[in-house]
């Protein structure tokens, strides 16, 4: 099981990217924790099932067993939400009109490439709407610890599961460090633990890199 502390770092960090007035769809798992910490952001949240305006998890006295998100959690809805279809919500992602999609992953590569819907030899569960959102959202947000249970790193040098889409991602927050993806490959942007450039290299596998001056010197 996950540490929930880890999973709460992530949670923090990417919502510290999140700008009022985006349209933001939050996947299955540590995304959907972003709630806990947009604060007063006025931040519109979109699940494919058809809501936007999704509120926080409700209470056990707000509990409404028919209003819940794509991943069968029960949501809340906030004022001026809007429920459509899950066709017209799949129309507002290929459309190009969500502006940050936050997913979980299993794998993604050097230059930003995820996998995050088929381990092999396992069951299948299906794709989602992972596939859509790595295409049509604006900006793409991955979320996921560093390590798998068995130690092995989810950054690699080249995917070993089925791939998401080929369009590089722009952010993975982990809870080791947050890592973005360049036309020379990772950088580093920010280290969130007490671990040296070089430590987290050599968990990880190779060589890694600040992406400026500037990274190096806030995680000095």
């Amino acid at each position: 099981m996950l540490s929930q502390d880890k999973r709460l770092i992530i949670a923090k960090r990417i919502a510290e990217e999140l700008e009022d007035g985006q349209i933001v769809n939050l996947g299955i798992g540590i995304p959907t924790l972003v709630t806990t910490y947009l604060g007063d952001k006025q931040v519109f949240l979109q699940t494919e099932n058809g809501l936007l305006g999704m509120g926080p998890p409700p209470t056990e006295e707000c509990l409404d067993i028919d209003l819940i998100n794509a991943g069968k959690e029960p949501v809340t809805y906030l004022k001026g939400a809007s429920f459509f279809s899950s066709a017209d919500s799949f129309a507002l992602i290929r459309g190009g009109h969500v502006d940050v999609a936050v997913l979980g992953i299993l794998q993604v590569d050097v230059h930003g490439e995820i996998a995050n819907w088929a381990v092999p030899n396992q069951p299948i569960l299906g794709v989602g709407g992972a596939m859509d959102l790595v295409a049509g959202a604006k900006r793409v947000i991955v979320a996921a610890t560093l390590f798998a249970k068995d130690g092995s790193s989810k950054l690699v040098k080249e995917l070993t599961y089925k791939t998401s889409g080929i369009r590089k991602v722009d952010l993975f927050v982990s809870d080791y460090a947050v890592f973005t993806f360049t036309d020379e490959g990772v950088k580093v942007v920010e280290i969130l633990q007490d671990i040296s450039i070089e430590e987290l290299s050599e968990k990880v596998g190779f060589d890694l890199e600040y992406l400026n001056d500037l990274a190096l010197l806030s995680n000095k």
